[in-house]
């Protein structure tokens, strides 16, 4: 932690050297608040709204002559979104599509990839990830008439929110047909050494799948250099690219060329897929793990957004997003001391991602007050606040506001007249 006071004309000094300070003005943010929650879902940009019309127009103009003749035409729109979003993952175009959902596309890489055969059956997993990616391993050694309390091992956290890569490695061996982890994992922003990891897995023949969920368009990565064999992500957190927005996936180019587990209408061979045949002749991108038709207008923000990342260039991004988050954790230091809070997050930056973890046995009351005083976090239970700083919309400034309301809120007991209970959705 820093050793000196941090004053507001040193945060404001910040802001006047940030080479993105100009993207803030490219999102729609309210007045006299602070978004600190774009780890769960990323703000609209006017790009992205921009994009979004540009297909709607389409649709209005062309009907269905919009799959090939609109301005974006939507049968090569997934195709084009895994280009533009390969150089935020160090991967090759072909490898990369944006389709379905993270959890579809988490089903389709596991029943690809998952052939449990003699005694490699089990499926390395850990007890700190997202739920939704649980219950698909879960549901996919069922599919296989096998026993996930058997199949499914969960690495441990010594202390509740961290792992380490030294035991997940430990874990492994001529058993294990397939490692799934996070690369950050969801509550306390830790991220995991994926090179180390997929190179451990290798040398026991493991298959190796990421879930990029909290750090695709927040963290840089090279997915082709660490030989990683599949990845999934969804776009709607640090990609912006709106609710319910479309996900996407990596397959390694070392296995294009197979069928799909799942296949359906749009693992299809483009040049083929109107021959109407009912054999299955698949891509050979990775546009063969698509499924279904391209849900288009939860996939048209995210050409628009992704403008912006490449505008930025994901290491700048980078090494905003570290600055916010060393300031968040400066500051609560300075300004929180001796008030009951503990940080979760690692405090090196090579192992945190792009949010802090604030623990707080009243964490659900205090996120309550700081909504009523116009700040957004995040809580998860039973005792996490999650504060989120985007590179793109959040200055230095505001991460300085952030902690003086949160500072305010605990001298005053603001937050102790709310229930320290979480609402439907946290």
């Amino acid at each position: 932690m820093t050793k000196h006071l941090w004053t507001l004309d040193a945060v404001r000094k910040l802001d006047q050297e940030d080479p993105m300070k100009h993207f803030k003005k490219e999102f729609y943010l309210k007045e006299s608040s602070y978004y600190m929650d774009g780890n769960s879902l990323g703000l609209l940009s006017k790009r992205a709204e921009q994009s979004l019309f540009t297909s709607l127009e389409d649709w209005k103009t062309s009907g269905i002559d919009g799959w090939t003749e609109a301005k974006e035409p939507w049968f090569y729109l997934s195709e084009k979104l895994g280009d533009e979003t390969a150089p935020l993952i160090g991967a090759k175009p072909h490898q990369v599509i944006n389709t379905g959902s993270i959890t579809t596309n988490l089903h389709q890489l596991l029943a690809t990839f998952y052939n449990p055969a003699g005694k490699r059956t089990k499926i390395l997993a850990d007890t700190l990830n997202f739920p939704s990616d649980i219950y698909a391993l879960k549901s996919q050694i069922k599919l296989r008439d096998l026993d996930p309390a058997q199949e499914l091992v969960q690495i441990q956290s010594k202390d509740g929110y961290t792992l380490e890569e030294t035991h997940i490695i430990n874990q492994m061996g001529e058993d294990i047909a397939l490692l799934l982890l996070p690369s950050v994992l969801y509550r306390s922003g830790q991220l995991l050494d994926i090179q180390r990891i997929t190179e451990a897995a290798h040398k026991h023949g493991i298959i190796v799948g990421f879930d990029l969920a909290h750090s695709i368009g927040s963290v840089p990565h090279s997915l082709d250099e660490w030989g990683v064999d599949f990845a999934v992500w969804c776009t709607y957190k640090y990609l912006n690219s709106g609710p319910g927005g479309v996900g996407g996936l990596y397959v390694n180019e070392r296995h294009l060329g197979r069928s799909p587990g799942l296949a359906g209408w749009f693992s299809s061979n483009k040049q083929k897929q109107f021959d109407m045949e009912h054999e299955l002749t698949p891509a050979e991108d990775a546009g063969a793990f698509q499924i279904g038709t391209p849900h288009i207008l939860s996939s048209a923000p995210l050409l628009g957004s992704l403008e912006l990342f490449h505008e930025a260039g994901i290491d700048t991004i980078r090494t905003k997003s570290l600055k916010l988050t060393r300031l968040f954790m400066d500051l609560i230091h300075q300004e929180l001391s001796g008030k009951g809070f503990r940080i979760a997050n690692p405090m090196e930056d090579e192992r945190r991602g792009g949010h802090i973890c604030l623990l707080h046995k009243e964490a659900a009351s205090i996120c309550q007050a700081l909504k009523v005083e116009g700040v957004t976090p995040d809580f998860r239970a039973p005792d996490v606040i999650r504060l989120a700083p985007i590179a793109f919309y959040t200055s230095f400034e505001d991460v300085f506001t952030v902690v003086q309301v949160l500072k305010d809120i605990m001298d005053q007991d603001k937050h102790k007249q709310y229930e320290n209970e979480r609402g439907i959705i946290a």
